[in-house]
C-alpha cells in the first residue's frame, strides 16, 4: 500500500544540551504542573517512527514554534 502526504506538527523543541534555555524552564513547569512535557528533535523521530512516520524536516520559525514535517515510511 502506498501513502502520501505529509504530516505537520507544530511545536516547541527542547534545544539539545546543558545550557539554560526558556523552553527548559517551560518543560519542567509543565511536568510538575500536568505531567506532560516538551520533546527533543531526537523524541520527536522517535514518536513520529512509532507511528510509521519519518522526521523529514524542523522549520523553525520567528516564534519559539518549529514545524516538524514528516512523512509516511
Amino acid at each position: 500500500m502506498l501513502s502520501y502526504g505529509k504530516v505537520l506538527l507544530a511545536e516547541t523543541l527542547v534545544p539539545p544540551g546543558d545550557k539554560p534555555d526558556e523552553i527548559k524552564f517551560i518543560d519542567v513547569i509543565m511536568l510538575a504542573i500536568t505531567g506532560g512535557r516538551e520533546r527533543t528533535e531526537e523524541e520527536y523521530g522517535e514518536l513520529l517512527a512509532r507511528a510509521r512516520l519519518r522526521l523529514d524536516r524542523v522549520l523553525p520559525t520567528k516564534a519559539s514554534i518549529s514545524v516538524l514535517e514528516s512523512s509516511p515510511i
